[in-house]
């Protein structure tokens, strides 16, 4: 119970210091797409080391995939404005599914003009960035798929795979 009621002090700080509104719903959704994305990026660790011999190389692996991730995650470069050939790994990319799922449920639902060009929130985040606020639930189901993935994927390689040797 003390780490839950430290984890959500901790989580109310860093949405006030962001300058989120302060809505329930969003904030729930905050909760949500941070704790997935947390998870899965554990999960993610737990399955570099599963994969490989030694810790070493799963860091370097790890570091490796970080790193794409970061670059194809959309914030980068959006998604629209990526080349076509490789707005595929884009759609795989779990970052980019968080991203989107942070902005799209923050600002998706804004009709507020922008300041310098008078564009509302909503149309700017769809024609930029493509997100929309009514695909968050897809959203919101893809960030928990991929912690569930990594978690299934590591039981899987540790059950399967050895690298002791004799």
């Amino acid at each position: 119970p003390y780490v839950l009621v430290q984890s959500l002090a901790y989580g109310v700080i860093v949405y006030a210091m962001i300058g989120f509104q302060w809505d329930v719903k969003k904030f729930c959704w905050y909760l949500y797409f941070m704790y997935f994305t947390l998870l899965y990026f554990t999960y993610y660790g737990m399955l570099a080391v599963g994969l490989t011999p030694s810790y070493n190389i799963a860091s370097i692996v790890s570091s490796f995939f970080y790193g794409v991730w970061n670059l194809f995650s959309g914030f980068v470069i959006s998604r629209p404005t990526m080349p076509v050939w490789w707005r595929w790994y884009s759609w795989v990319c779990p970052v980019s599914w968080t991203l989107y799922g942070l902005v799209a449920s923050q600002f998706g639902d804004l009709t507020e003009p922008l300041q310098d060009s008078g564009v509302p929130i909503d149309a700017f985040l769809k024609s930029f960035f493509g997100f929309q606020h009514d695909f968050l639930g897809v959203v919101a189901v893809v960030t928990a798929g991929f912690a569930v993935l990594f978690a299934v994927a590591f039981g899987l390689s540790i059950k399967v795979l050895n690298f002791q040797r004799r």
